[in-house]
């Protein structure tokens, strides 16, 4: 994958077909807190009410076509320092490379856009091997098992947390 077709931007309602795409499929879902969209009526209502407005949600497009997000979202108040990682993309384009390549770009610009930032945590469920890969792959530190740390789809599970701080490199 020619790395110069990916690029990062907030979603816009124009998205709401491609979005509807990828966010309907179960396999892209699977790991993720919300639901497989059902509908676009739906999709089009999270786009409005989610994405759009989430202080930092982007797009993740080949040649502008929505094909995945990135979201980073930081906390508040005392949490302001960190924030929490979320991805997902396409099934066609999985084993491509792109989310790595996303993760790159995000990390390198969320840190200069939050200046409070210092540190990003990614929690992944332990048989998610393709995204502990990206993180890996990123330069994002593994830091430990959280024994029946979350809920997801119907039933608490074991996730693994990893962490990149504002002074960690990216990987080449």
């Amino acid at each position: 994958m020619d790395s110069s077709r990916i690029s990062i931007r907030p979603f816009t309602l124009s998205d709401v077909d491609d979005f509807f795409k990828w966010a309907s499929d179960d396999r892209v879902t699977r790991y993720l807190r919300w639901n497989t969209i059902t509908s676009k009526q739906e999709a089009l209502r999270y786009l409005k009410e989610v994405a759009i407005p989430h202080p930092w949600r982007r797009s993740i497009c080949l040649d502008d076509g929505s094909m995945g997000y990135i979201s980073i979202w930081p906390g508040s108040g005392d949490d302001r320092c960190r924030a929490h990682l979320g991805y997902a993309v396409a099934t066609e384009y999985w084993g491509q490379g792109i989310c790595t390549a996303t993760l790159k770009m995000a990390v390198s610009c969320v840190f200069k856009e939050l200046p409070c930032l210092v540190r990003i945590e990614g929690l992944v469920e332990l048989d998610n091997i393709g995204s502990q890969r990206v993180l890996e792959k990123v330069g994002f530190l593994k830091e430990g098992l959280l024994r029946r740390y979350g809920f997801c789809k119907g039933e608490i599970r074991d996730f693994l947390i990893y962490s990149f701080l504002s002074t960690d490199n990216i990987k080449s």
